[in-house]
């Protein structure tokens, strides 16, 4: 009995091994669950959200070496009344606002700096979209109306089989994802989780089956339609959608800093919402939106790629145009648009008082009933001011 309970006790170590091993072998990907699973709580999310690039796998876009773009200082806009509840309510992290190109207010709240890179969210959907316009400006992607699987063969077979590019930009692959991010089993959080665990996102992309409606026939906002539209831009380019981000987009902008994008395992850019920038720089992209494309002393952006992205484009007239969300009374707001992420990132642009208002907030309360509406009155009542 004693010579079997040696062999058992040998028989446990030598299964504990490998388990030990494998612990320890993917101790980075459990680290970084870890800390998806704790990303929002109350006490960490300000932090986390001004350093991303630390608890995920990253690259930075080179922001080039020419001189950071002039954005000077006019006399302060203040604030409308009420503003300051607001920003308490919606945890405002930086405000920061231009009209007629100068900062006519900034400010930042609990406890943030002007250095911190703040993530984007799915703000990063519409600088993905500029960079689109210059590459079918540039005819490398000549055919909106051109099926993803002729730039990405992987999707054939899969719900993206037979969706254009244009039913991709405007949200309406009708590709069925779960987008609830406070339901654990939803298919934003599994993908968040590939992400932690250092998976492939195109894998998870050609995982997609199922379909709720046929292309192009409604909107339904879902993420990983921008990540397959960066898997168009690999496809057509041969190179990382962020990388030829930086080299078309980033570069010529004169930033302050480089910017940081979050990656999968893989090394593949999170391009639907994995952009970290300074908020004034997510100010400067805005002005150059607003400006028809033109900054920094040339045109980077199409103006007609401006035009289109930011007006209603999706199927019925709903509020979303080339990944840009535009609002359905926007004709009588004089034209505006708007970035947006969750937990309260925005890039507001009111052509109508040529203003841009940049906000990064950490607002856990973002998905409450009249939220959204809420901020938009909000910004509009910011951009009036003067």
């Amino acid at each position: 009995m004693k010579g079997l309970a040696r062999w058992a006790v040998r028989a446990g170590m030598a299964a504990a091994l490998p388990i030990a091993g494998l612990a320890w072998w993917k101790r980075d990907e459990i680290a970084r669950l870890r800390e998806v699973n704790r990303l929002f709580e109350p006490d960490r999310i300000v932090t986390n959200f001004s350093n991303m690039p630390a608890l995920f796998h990253s690259r930075v876009i080179d922001r080039g070496d020419g001189p950071v773009s002039d954005l000077p200082c006019g006399e302060d806009d203040g604030l409308p009344a009420g503003v300051g509840d607001w920003i308490d309510r919606r945890s405002v992290t930086a405000l920061v606002k231009l009209r007629h190109g100068q900062i006519t207010h900034e400010s930042y709240f609990l406890g943030t700096k002007p250095e911190d890179l703040r993530i984007s969210w799915s703000m990063a959907k519409s600088f993905l979209s500029a960079t689109f316009g210059i590459l079918h400006h540039q005819g490398v992607i000549p055919d909106l109306d051109a099926p993803l699987t002729r730039f990405v063969p992987d999707l054939e077979g899969t719900a993206y089989d037979g969706v254009s590019i244009r039913d991709a930009l405007m949200m309406s692959s009708g590709v069925a994802f779960n987008e609830d991010y406070l339901d654990f089993h939803s298919d934003i959080n599994k993908m968040g989780r590939v992400l932690a665990m250092g998976r492939s996102m195109n894998a998870f992309a050609a995982s997609l089956k199922t379909r709720e409606a046929e292309p192009g026939a409604r909107m339904l906002y879902v993420s990983i339609d921008t990540h397959v539209l960066g898997m168009v831009i690999a496809g057509a380019t041969g190179a990382d959608p962020a990388e030829v981000m930086g080299e078309v987009l980033i570069a010529p902008m004169g930033l302050e800093a480089s910017p940081v994008m979050l990656t999968d395992g893989k090394g593949v850019s999170f391009v639907l919402g994995g952009l970290n920038l300074r908020t004034r720089d997510y100010a400067r992209f805005g002005q150059m939106f607003l400006q028809k494309g033109f900054w920094n002393g040339r045109q980077i952006v199409p103006e007609d790629w401006v035009a289109q992205s930011t007006a209603l484009q999706a199927p019925k007239g709903e509020g979303y145009g080339y990944q840009w969300w535009v609002p359905v009374d926007t004709a009588e707001h004089g034209g505006d648009y708007f970035a947006r992420g969750i937990y309260g990132q925005h890039i507001y642009i009111s052509p109508a008082h040529d203003v841009v208002v940049a906000i990064n907030a950490a607002d856990r309360l973002f998905k409450q009933e009249g939220v959204e509406e809420e901020n938009l009155a909000m910004l509009r009542r910011i951009a009036e001011i003067s």
